[in-house]
């Protein structure tokens, strides 16, 4: 048979293969997990997730991010759904494939001017804000900040001071004597038993500088946990005794977040509103304003409709007093960091 010349070809005559790849449609559908395993994220290491199971929470899990999540965060706290192997033992791991919305959320940016959130603990129901009377001093812009944040994130604050052996807590008593914020004083000596009791059975997250004895209250709450502690250095902000968030089972029902000790809070995040809806009453008061009023009143907010409020004997002095001095630190006004 005679080869043909290539004029005399038709497309008839080519013969076609098949492309195999990418020849079906790819489907949009995801599988559901309908048999995925409800779990709390209770450490975070290097792309590693710890989880403890909500149907046993002392039996922890390892594992990793499903490719389906892509770079969907997951930090200490998530509520989250696991698959795979969830028996916890070792060189095995699970991976997460859901995380369920979160009801609080605590953030913070590097500084003030930091556009980048950092999301500190999810799903908290309170922030213990743990402030040393003495050895370091007290920093009260570091603890108005704590309060900006926590009602920002829908969390409820509690002011724990510590080393009540060494100082009174009087003078900070009475500067937050405007705010309904729950006080728990306690020393080193002295086993925290008021503050357990208000930890029970709920998700707590402790922040704090380093050095105001938070790692040695985790440890009283916590014996098992071991977390490490530290003296104070001799420049007034004690070295990081806890360098990773973790979640600890508390006896009896509740976790305790153990944060790193903080050296800043920025709040470039946080709305002059986001705090204001944090005071019932002046939060409703506050809508009377002129636009783009920042409730600081005069001078730089002549006309808010916040003064009016307390004047006519709808609201009280000291809660405005002390929701402008949380507006001020938002601000950056504060005067101590």
């Amino acid at each position: 048979m005679s080869r043909r010349s290539w004029r005399e070809l038709d497309e008839s005559d080519v013969r076609v293969r098949p492309n195999r790849r990418g020849s079906r449609p790819r489907s949009k559908r995801r599988p559901d997990h309908a048999d995925a395993v409800a779990a709390l994220v209770v450490g975070v290491d290097r792309g590693r997730w710890t989880c403890a199971l909500d149907a046993d929470p002392d039996q922890l899990v390892t594992a990793m991010r499903a490719r389906e999540l892509g770079r969907t965060p997951v930090v200490v706290g998530d509520r989250v759904s696991l698959v795979g192997d969830t028996s916890g033992a070792a060189d095995t791991l699970a991976r997460i494939v859901r995380v369920s919305d979160r009801e609080s959320v605590l953030r913070r940016t590097a500084d003030d001017t930091d556009p980048y959130e950092r999301v500190v603990v999810a799903n908290a129901h309170q922030l213990v804000i743990v402030t040393a009377l003495a050895d370091p001093p007290p920093r009260l812009g570091f603890i108005d900040r704590c309060l900006v944040a926590a009602y920002a994130g829908g969390l409820e604050p509690v002011l724990c001071l510590t080393k009540s052996d060494l100082a009174s807590p009087d003078s900070i008593l009475s500067g937050y004597e405007g705010l309904d914020l729950p006080v728990v004083v306690t020393r080193h000596d002295t086993e925290p038993a008021e503050l357990r009791s208000r930890l029970a059975g709920r998700v707590s997250a402790l922040v704090g500088h380093s050095g105001v004895g938070k790692s040695t209250l985790v440890n009283h709450l916590v014996p098992s946990a071991r977390r490490a502690t530290g003296e104070v250095s001799s420049v007034g902000k004690g070295r990081h005794t806890s360098t990773s968030a973790v979640a600890l089972p508390l006896e009896g029902g509740g976790w305790v977040v153990d944060t790193p000790g903080i050296r800043s809070f920025g709040l470039a995040h946080i709305s002059a509103d986001d705090v204001v809806s944090a005071f019932p009453g002046l939060a409703e008061a506050a809508e009377e304003c002129p636009p783009h009023c920042g409730h600081l009143g005069a001078p730089e907010d002549p006309g808010c409709h916040l003064d009016r409020h307390v004047e006519e004997g709808d609201g009280s002095q000291g809660r405005l007093d002390s929701l402008r001095r949380l507006l001020l630190s938002r601000a950056g006004q504060d005067t101590e960091g």
